[in-house]
């Protein structure tokens, strides 16, 4: 395989220990001065007593001014978006203000006229050198703490300081009782990766991914337990991701979070538990961005990526952002081609208490030679493998998938500690494609035989959420709480003609040959076969203690689903499934120091309940939803440049079965995954590393 990139940048902003060079003289915008009392230096040195919740950075940077006398001075738009930690006790400025932007990402320095510098330093630019006490932070790009609100990026740039966990917010790494990778936008722009698999897959034991090329959909499992892409989440939001294949290049963030999460984001559309997978989009940058990627792979497959980002405004409070992705061509398996089309734009504004952003794209995939899997007779005895090139389907085999969506989302700040959001998003996808039903090798030969089916359907999809959260305090003890309320609707559409052939086709895996093609079976639209509606309801306190060194967190979410069944011809309803759950959650997270924290957790996954197939005895029966319930325990060691994360977990989940005797489908038993993981993620200027170790018993 050849493989090559090349890649303009126009711009690039970074901060060099202490430095900020000011590119263009607009990267940064105007400082403000938000405390205009100037003290002598000495006094920046004196332990003084800090009470500064856990808020808004803004808000919490203007509370530390007026208690330590400091003036502040920061770029406009450095905080947009951020939290801070809480603060206190009897501390020197340095000491509380590193404490207030631990996890953020930004640095500081005390000058020696009393003013402390935030994000932007002024030492390269001829100021008063810092006071002794003053933090000197490793380099780091300053758009990754600034672009979208998003944490940091780690040391080397391939994953970040933090990420999403759904309805409680960001979190620092190391102050997340939970094991997570946070990939960023550089680290799948190195990989040339093409889909979410080769992100999330690629260095992480604990996700597995079949690699075939040109199956129907990218597919992973996390933990030993399917996730379906549909699942995915964009900004903490069901159902507005690709149905089958999302690209990559319109997401600043790819998240993972291992293991089942039903408080956190509520219940999958499709029932995932293994983990959730959260796609932050990109925001447009402070200075002006211009990136142009060419390539090419596998001795024909040509594509093109581009990605714009420009601010506007007297403080740069609007911004877009464009990414277009354009690839087609063979690939590395004979016979088939593969295509992607992609437009995405999304828009930001941020006022002095409101922010406001939207997201619209329009994806579409293709594929020719459609791969699918093969199973073995009864008595067959495993063939050798054919050569990795075999396309083992008719190469007249395709399918088309289109997607596109919007998303808009806005948050307001009641009070300097309490914030209100809401985020509504619709989604249409449509399907079409002549795809082999199933192949099965009959003999030691390698013969089987195989049909194909014309399949169509869509998915209409209409997601929203709204929640307040907020921060208080009771006594010594620090809370961060959180109330949500998610809905989400579904309407399915579905045709199939199979088999399409007139008789099955028998050819070799070693050697496949294949007549012509079949026709199409239809050109309508499918019909509506179903409908899904869930809505939900959690709420989730974070209590930090012991100096900020401790968090508990511990929620509930309620959860309610109803799915209706429709006859095809006449539209009438002729089924409904509903059912309610609760899902409760408890996690605890602890720093032994800066650099080693513990955690352990209790979560659940939620999975709406299976309905008896028509073969059985008691076909059509609806079963209540039912629970994954998992038990974890892990260690994360910061070394500077490299994070060590080490987890122990068991995960059960119940087993759903027709018995052979009765012909009765019923739940019983259990399905039970007990693993341990190590994974190391980091670097320096030339070497990033990511990778790890995991042992999983399934039984």
């Amino acid at each position: 395989m050849n493989s090559y990139s090349i890649q303009s940048l126009t711009r690039k902003h970074r901060v060099r220990g202490l430095a900020v060079r000011l590119l263009l003289g607009s990267a940064l915008g105007a400082l403000a001065a938000v405390a205009p009392v100037l003290i002598p230096t000495a006094q920046a040195q004196v332990t003084q007593n800090f009470d500064i919740p856990a808020q808004p950075l803004p808000s919490a940077l203007n509370t530390f001014g007026r208690q330590s006398g400091l003036q502040i001075s920061l770029a406009a738009s450095v905080a947009r978006g951020m939290s801070s930690r809480p603060v206190r006790g009897a501390l020197t400025a340095s000491q509380a203000l590193s404490q207030l932007l631990r996890g953020t990402g930004i640095p500081f320095q005390i000058t020696a006229d009393g003013t402390a510098l935030i994000g932007a330093v002024g030492a390269a630019s001829g100021q008063a050198a810092p006071v002794d006490g003053a933090i000197l932070l490793d380099t780091i790009t300053l758009s990754a703490a600034g672009t979208g609100g998003v944490p940091a990026a780690y040391a080397g740039g391939q994953v970040a300081t933090g990420g999403g966990l759904g309805m409680l917010g960001n979190k620092e790494l190391m102050d997340t009782p939970f094991s997570t990778v946070n990939y960023t936008s550089d680290y799948v722009a190195n990989r040339q990766a093409q889909n979410i698999s080769e992100v999330i897959a690629a260095t992480d034991p604990s996700v597995f991914t079949t690699g075939s090329s040109g199956m129907i959909a990218d597919g992973y499992w996390v933990r030993g337990l399917r996730v379906a892409v549909p699942d995915a989440t964009v900004g903490g939001l069901h159902g507005v991701t690709p149905h089958f294949r999302a690209t990559p290049e319109m997401f600043e963030r790819v998240e993972v979070l291992k293991g089942p999460s039903a408080l956190l984001n509520g219940m999958a559309p499709n029932g995932s538990v293994g983990g959730v997978i959260n796609l932050v989009p990109k925001r447009a940058p402070e200075g002006p961005l211009t990136n142009v990627t060419l390539t090419y792979m596998n001795d024909a497959q040509l594509g093109g990526h581009v990605d714009l980002g420009r601010r506007f405004g007297q403080d740069k409070q609007f911004g877009l952002r464009f990414n277009g992705v354009y690839r087609d061509g063979d690939t590395s398996v004979d016979g088939q081609q593969m295509g992607t089309r992609l437009a995405a734009l999304g828009f930001d504004w941020e006022g002095e208490n409101a922010r406001i952003s939207a997201d619209i794209y329009y994806s579409r995939q293709r594929v020719d030679g459609v791969n699918r899997g093969v199973s073995l007779a009864p008595g067959v005895d495993l063939p050798s493998a054919p050569k990795p090139d075999t396309l083992l389907n008719p190469d007249w085999t395709f399918l088309t998938t289109d997607d596109k969506a919007a998303i808009i989302r806005g948050e307001y700040d009641l009070t300097p500690a309490i914030t209100a959001y809401a985020v509504y998003g619709a989604s249409k996808t449509d399907y079409d494609g002549i795809v082999s039903g199933s192949h099965q090798i009959f003999n030691d030969k390698g013969d089987y035989r195989t049909n194909v089916a014309h399949t169509g359907f869509s998915y209409d999809k209409r997601s929203a959420e709204i929640g307040v959260r907020g921060q208080f305090d009771t006594g010594s003890v620090a809370h961060e709480w959180t109330i949500n309320a998610t809905q989400f609707k579904q309407d399915y559409g579905f045709r199939s003609v199979y088999p399409l052939l007139a008789e099955d086709w028998i050819t070799n895996i070693y050697d496949p040959v294949w007549g012509p093609a079949p026709g199409r079976a239809f050109n309508d639209a499918p019909p509506k076969i179903n409908s899904v509606k869930m809505r939900s309801f959690g709420i989730a306190d974070t209590l930090s203690f012991a100096g900020g060194r401790a968090q508990l967190t511990a929620g509930l979410r309620h959860q309610s689903v109803v799915s209706d069944s429709f006859d095809a011809n006449s539209g009438k309803r002729t089924e409904r499934y509903e059912a309610s759950a609760n899902s409760p959650a408890v996690a605890l997270n602890y720093r032994l120091t800066d650099q080693i924290s513990v955690y352990g957790n209790y979560m659940e996954g939620l999975s709406a309940g299976s309905t008896a197939p028509a073969y059985a005895a008691n076909a059509g029966e609806v079963f209540p939803p039912y629970k994954t319930r998992q038990k974890e325990v892990g260690l994360k060691w910061d070394l500077g440049e490299m994070t060590h994360s080490f987890s122990l977990y068991d995960i059960r989940q119940p087993n759903r079965y027709t018995d052979p005797v009765t012909n009765v489908f019923s739940f019983g038993g259990e399905q039970r995954n007990r693993g341990a993981e190590w994974s190391e993620n980091g670097g320096a200027k030339l070497v990033h590393v990511s990778g790890g170790m995991v042992l999983l018993r399934a039984a």
